[in-house]
C-alpha cells in the first residue's frame, strides 16, 4: 500500500456554513485541519481531533481559499444534491490563532494543489458577504466581496508586467500622499464630480464598478448620483484606506463594497451597468491601466453599458523652444571636462548627450511655442481591443505655420465623459488649467529648420512594455532634406516643473492660439477609424506682449 502524506495545523475554529444554518465545531476542544494524499487524490479535512474521522471533508483541487482578514478565512468548495440539475457553494470559515499560522495554511493551501497532476483549472467561486462577515452564508450565485481570492492561476497583469514594476506601482498608489496629489488635482477631481452629478440619470438605479478605486472617490460620487450599488476594485494597499473613508460616510457607504484585487482577477456578483475609473497616465497610456479598463470592460460591463470616460484623443504638435533645448544640452557638459580630479571624463560625453535626450519632458508650456495645428489619435474605450494597445503607430502630417527651429513633439491629452444628459472633457491642453499630468514634449536632439508654409511629416511609434510604460520611437522630417529621430522612454520622464519661459514673436510668426479640445465636437464617424483628426486652429487679432 502506497505511504499515505499528511500535513496538520491546529485552528482556533472551524465553522461550516450552508444555506439553511451554520454549525460550528466547538471551541473547547482542540480543532485541526488535515491535509492527505494517497494514490493522487487530495482531501482537506476539518475535525476536532487530530485523527477524527467525521469533521468536515474539502477537495482543496476544486476548492477556493478565500482572505476575509489577517486571521479569518473562508473556504468555499463546490457541493451537490442528488438532483444533478441542482448545485451549491458549501463554506468553512476558519479562524486562525495568529497571522503567521494563517500565511503558513494558505501558503499549505497552494502547495497541495500542485502535489495532484493533470487536475482541471481552478474553478473560482466566492459568496456575498453580508453586514456581519462571521455570519456568511452560501447561496447559488452569490459572491465574495472585500475577499482576496487565493488561486493558482497567473493572471493576465501577471503574464505582461514585471514583479518588481507592479510591486513598484501598487506600492506608490498605496500611499495617502500620492492619492492628496491626486484629489488635490482640482481640474480632475473637479470633472468627474461634475460628469458624475450632471449625468444623475445615467447612474440612479444602477450597477457601478470603479476600476482602480483608489481612495473610493468616485465611488462615492457614483453613490451621491443615485447607484444602487458600486463595487470599488482596489488593488494596492489603499483598498484598506478606502473602507475606512467610505464607511465614514455611512449614508453612502451601505451602498459601496470595497474589493481588494486586481480586475483581471476577482470575481463580482453581477454585472456593472456602468465603469468609472481614472486610468490616464502620462500621455494618456503611461502606466498601462487603460488595458485594465478595457479588461473590465470585457468582464465586467452589460452590452450597451457606459464608461466614464469613454474616449481618450492624444493631441501633437510640433513645437521651437530654444530655452528647452539648451536646458537639456548643457546638462551634459558635465561630461565634457577633461581634467576632473585628473581624469578625462569626454569619452562619455556622448552617451550622457544621448541619454539627456532620450526623457520625455513633463511641464507647463506656452501653447504660443507651438508651431503648427494640433492632429490628434482618438481611442473609443468602448470598442479598442486591448491588443490595440501593446503597440500604437501614429502618422504625423503638420504644415508650418511659422519659420522657425522645430525642436520636437509636443503632446497632451484629453477624454470624454459622454453622459446620456451633458458631455463634459477633461483637457490636459496648454493653456488650459493646468493638471497633475501637465503635458508632454519629446525633444530631438537635431532640431530641424523650417520655413513658413512647408510640411513637416513623421511617425510616433509607441510600444508597451513590461515596466507598465511605453518605449517612443519619433522621426520628424521638414524643411530640405532634413530628418531627425529619437527614441524616449515613458517611463523616464524628466519632470521639469518649471514656469513657461517668456516668448516672443519672430518678425515673420503670426499669432497663433490653440482651440481648446473640449470646445471641438466628436463625431461617430471619428471613432470609426481612429487615426487623425486635424484640429483647426482660431487665430486671435489681440498682440502677444
Amino acid at each position: 500500500m502506497e505511504q499515505k502524506h499528511k500535513q496538520e495545523f491546529a485552528l482556533a475554529s472551524a465553522t461550516e456554513l450552508s444555506s439553511s444554518s451554520a454549525s460550528a465545531l466547538t471551541q473547547s476542544s482542540p480543532v485541526f485541519a488535515r491535509f492527505s494524499a494517497r494514490n493522487g487524490l487530495v482531501e482537506l479535512r476539518f475535525s476536532e481531533q487530530s485523527e477524527a474521522i467525521g469533521g468536515y471533508n474539502v477537495d482543496p483541487c476544486t476548492a477556493q481559499l478565500l482572505k476575509l482578514g489577517p486571521v479569518q478565512s473562508v473556504c468555499i468548495s463546490k457541493d451537490s444534491d442528488t438532483n444533478e440539475e441542482k448545485s451549491y457553494s458549501r463554506g468553512i470559515t476558519i479562524q486562525f490563532r495568529d497571522e503567521e499560522e494563517s500565511r503558513a495554511f494558505h501558503c499549505a493551501f497552494e502547495q497541495w494543489k500542485t502535489e495532484v497532476k493533470d487536475q482541471d483549472a481552478v474553478v473560482r467561486f466566492a459568496v456575498y458577504l453580508f453586514s456581519n462577515p462571521l455570519l456568511l452564508v452560501c447561496f447559488p450565485g452569490t459572491h465574495l466581496p472585500n475577499g482576496d481570492v487565493s488561486g493558482s492561476l497567473k493572471s493576465k497583469f501577471d503574464d505582461k508586467v514585471e514583479p518588481s514594476s507592479a510591486k513598484m506601482y501598487f506600492h506608490y498608489y498605496g500611499q495617502l500622499l500620492h492619492q492628496q496629489n491626486m484629489l488635490q488635482d482640482y481640474v480632475r477631481t473637479g470633472t468627474y464630480y461634475a460628469a458624475v452629478i450632471e449625468n444623475r440619470a445615467d447612474f440612479i438605479g444602477r450597477v457601478v464598478v470603479d476600476v482602480g478605486a483608489g481612495s473610493g472617490i468616485l465611488s462615492l460620487f457614483a453613490a451621491q448620483a443615485g447607484a444602487k450599488h458600486v463595487y470599488a476594485v482596489e488593488a494596492s494597499e489603499m483598498a484598506e484606506y478606502a473602507r475606512k473613508l467610505i464607511a465614514g460616510n455611512p449614508s453612502l457607504g451601505e451602498r459601496i463594497t470595497v474589493i481588494k484585487g486586481k480586475v483581471e482577477e476577482v470575481e463580482l456578483p453581477e454585472k456593472a451597468d456602468i465603469l468609472i475609473s481614472e486610468p490616464m497616465g502620462t500621455l494618456l497610456v503611461n502606466e498601462r491601466m487603460l488595458e485594465t479598463y478595457v479588461i473590465a470592460r470585457d468582464r465586467f460591463l452589460v452590452p450597451m453599458g457606459k464608461m466614464f470616460p469613454s474616449v481618450g484623443r492624444i493631441h501633437m504638435a510640433p513645437f521651437s523652444d530654444e530655452y528647452l533645448f539648451v536646458e537639456i544640452a548643457n546638462k551634459a557638459l558635465f561630461w565634457q571636462q577633461q581634467n576632473y580630479y585628473g581624469v578625462d571624463l569626454t569619452p562619455l560625453y556622448g552617451s550622457a548627450f544621448h541619454g539627456y535626450f532620450s526623457q520625455p519632458v513633463v511641464d507647463a508650456f506656452d501653447p504660443r511655442l507651438l508651431v503648427a495645428p494640433a492632429v490628434s489619435h482618438v481611442i473609443d474605450f468602448k470598442k479598442t481591443k486591448e491588443e490595440n494597445l501593446y503597440e500604437i503607430d501614429i502618422p504625423l502630417k503638420f504644415i508650418s505655420s511659422v519659420g522657425t527651429r522645430v525642436h520636437g513633439l509636443a503632446c497632451w491629452f484629453d477624454v470624454l465623459f459622454d453622459g446620456s444628459t451633458v458631455q463634459r472633457w477633461l483637457t490636459t491642453a496648454p493653456g488650459a488649467p493646468t493638471t497633475h499630468w501637465y503635458q508632454l514634449r519629446c525633444v530631438l536632439s537635431q532640431p530641424l529648420y523650417v520655413m513658413a508654409g512647408q510640411e513637416i511629416t513623421g511617425q510616433l511609434r509607441m510600444i508597451a512594455h513590461s515596466a507598465q510604460s511605453y518605449t517612443i520611437y519619433l522621426t520628424l522630417s521638414g524643411g530640405i532634406l532634413q530628418t531627425s529621430s529619437c527614441k524616449l522612454d515613458l517611463k523616464e520622464p524628466y519632470y521639469r516643473m518649471s514656469q513657461p519661459q517668456p516668448y516672443v514673436l519672430t518678425q515673420d510668426q503670426q499669432p497663433h492660439q490653440l482651440m481648446h479640445s473640449q470646445d471641438i465636437p466628436i463625431q461617430a464617424d471619428d471613432l470609426e477609424e481612429p487615426e487623425l483628426i486635424q484640429l483647426q486652429s482660431q487665430c486671435s487679432g489681440a498682440q502677444l506682449q
